[in-house]
């Protein structure tokens, strides 16, 4: 059996990752603003938010759980990636559209 280290961390990270890329392209369809940032501030904030708020749950509300700091660093550097590969991708269709 493979073993590794910190894998919830990792497994964090992506989930949240997912969850705000998912909501950058809701926010993208549904927030007529020319500002084009306001969508990727939204959602990192939306997902950060979460996840802080799932963590003081898992410490309030249940015997089976515990809070972990660490699980809210990996929650925002997961929201932090999503939103960098964003602003990439955008920087590239820019590029190309422009040639």
């Amino acid at each position: 059996m493979i073993t590794i280290a910190n894998l919830d961390k990792y497994i964090h990270a992506f989930f949240h990752f997912v969850f705000t890329l998912l909501w950058v392209l809701f926010f993208r369809t549904q927030i007529n603003n020319a500002n084009k940032y306001k969508p990727l501030l939204v959602s990192f904030v939306f997902s950060v938010f979460f996840g802080i708020l799932i963590e003081m749950l898992q410490l309030r509300l249940t015997t089976t759980r515990h809070a972990d700091a660490l699980d809210v660093l990996a929650n925002i550097f997961g929201a932090i990636l999503a939103v960098l590969l964003v602003l990439l991708y955008d920087k590239i269709k820019l590029q190309n559209t422009n040639k």
